[in-house]
């Protein structure tokens, strides 16, 4: 009873142990569902990109910021909005975050032009981001430190689910009803969650009454921003000039939050907790290295395989279900073995299936591919799911909210970085032209090039998961 009243409101909220179970399976529930869609929703565009290239003539860079567009947006709010819902209230990020993601996918079927589309993404990322950044933070404020890991592990599992369904959805959706329908199917999902979220009661704000730190927030947002659109634009002269602006403005950034009382992110989590900073580091190479692999994959089975959208989506399908079906189990195990063993190996077994993916030609065989992808499932699942419980149970409950938003926002940082790694292959390789069956062989080169460049990066990363220390389960580390 004392747990929860700590946990689960700021009005004081009182209830029995059975009410006290099934508001968490309730709250369990909800975060679930929420975590579903916005993955489904970034799964099924990537198997909508060739139609929507063909249906507005763009060109391979444009094409590629449908995807960027909507995780820019995601990383630029993601550690405001976190901190935001820690002074404000949870719930109420999180509802309202909804509504902006279920408006945004209408209006994103709507577009009439490529520049609206990535407009109404922004918006979308916006919504995800204020999504992501509450979601685990109510789970972890709800459930105690033992039942954690089983917690996060289903609620990443719904993530996963989200992921394996989007490819099947977007081939399925985009082949029969046109790529419009990606984001309109998407529409009554979203009115599902919101009307659930508004029959939540209770609200979690471990910082409430502490300032907001808006100058900090647009000094973060603007970095990422010339940061990602200068790796956008590599090699030019203009990207360089954008992606060392960025840099100096991540220090800059740095800098500022070490000197006032109550920052947007809290910086001294990154210096005092080796834990929550080396699992941070770890999360954001892990994604680096992977997130632009459903990306290619998918111009290569339509492109160069010949594959239709909807095997493609089959194919593709593989990975996130194998993903789905092992993150419970591992979120399970983290609450008794140490998340860095299962992380690390999660993190070993997707480097060598990463360098597998270097060898991929015209012939090869679907059972490759196929095998291939479930056995990354496999390292995605024992990575993301200890990793989650190693974060968030290495910070005070003040925290939550922060740390889930530093947490996504290494996630989000790792894809704009690897669909940063993937436009500049492009550009070196393709150029700014439309990838159809005549540029097979410069995308190959693009791919294969992509894949060796992800496996090293993995490779360190499995050393950033093993140098993260012990947790302490009372939620401080051990060096």
């Amino acid at each position: 009873m004392f747990r929860l009243c700590l946990g689960l409101s700021i009005f004081g909220t009182d209830l029995n142990g059975m009410e006290e179970k099934q508001y968490q399976r309730t709250i369990l529930v909800t975060a679930a569902i929420a975590a579903f869609l916005t993955p489904f929703m970034g799964s099924t565009v990537n198997l909508a990109l060739p139609e929507i290239g063909k249906y507005f003539e763009a060109d391979a860079i444009m094409l590629s910021w449908v995807a960027t567009s909507y995780l820019l947006a995601s990383a630029v709010f993601l550690v405001p909005m976190g901190r935001l819902a820690d002074i404000t209230g949870r719930k109420k990020v999180f509802l309202w975050g909804t509504m902006l993601f279920t408006v945004s996918s209408l209006l994103s079927g709507l577009a009439p032009s490529l520049t609206i589309l990535i407009i109404s993404r922004v918006i979308q990322g916006l919504g995800s981001a204020m999504i992501f950044a509450t979601g685990i933070a109510i789970v972890t404020s709800v459930f105690p430190a033992s039942e954690r890991g089983k917690a996060m592990g289903i609620t990443i599992a719904a993530v996963y689910a989200g992921l394996s369904a989007g490819p099947f959805a977007g081939g399925f959706l985009t082949s029969y009803f046109g790529w419009r329908s990606v984001f309109l199917f998407t529409f009554p999902l979203g009115l599902f969650v919101f009307v659930l979220l508004l029959r939540l009661k209770g609200e979690w704000a471990g910082s409430h009454g502490e300032k907001f730190d808006l100058p900090g927030s647009l000094l973060y947002g603007l970095a990422l921003t010339a940061l990602i659109f200068g790796l956008s634009r590599l090699p030019s002269a203009s990207g360089m000039v954008l992606t060392a602006t960025g840099l100096l403005g991540i220090f800059a950034f740095i800098r500022y939050e070490s000197g006032i009382s109550f920052p947007v992110m809290n910086i001294d989590l990154f210096r005092n907790n080796r834990v929550f900073a080396f699992s941070n580091l770890a999360a954001l190479i892990n994604y680096s290295a992977t997130s632009a692999v459903v990306f290619l994959m998918s111009f290569y089975l339509q492109i160069v395989a010949g594959y239709s959208p909807s095997q493609a989506g089959l194919i593709l399908v593989t990975q996130p279900l194998i993903m789905s079906l092992v993150s419970p189990l591992a979120g399970r195990l983290s609450d008794r073995i140490e998340p860095a063993f299962l992380s690390s190996l999660g993190m070993g077994i997707t480097t060598l299936g990463l360098f597998l993916f270097s060898f991929l030609n015209a012939q090869t065989p679907a059972w490759y591919l196929i095998g291939n992808l479930a056995f990354m499932g496999i390292g995605f699942g024992l990575f993301s799911s200890p990793n989650t419980n190693a974060i968030m149970s290495s910070v005070d409950k003040k925290y939550y909210g922060l740390a889930s938003g530093a947490m996504g926002t290494m996630r989000l940082i790792g894809q704009m970085l690897s669909m940063g790694i993937a436009m500049l292959l492009f550009s070196l390789f393709i150029g700014k032209i439309e990838i159809t069956p005549e540029q097979s062989m410069p995308f190959m080169k693009s791919a294969t090039t992509a894949f060796l460049i992800f496996s090293v990066l993995c490779f360190f990363g499995i050393f950033a998961s093993l140098s993260r220390g012990k947790l302490n389960r009372s939620g401080s580390h051990i060096n």
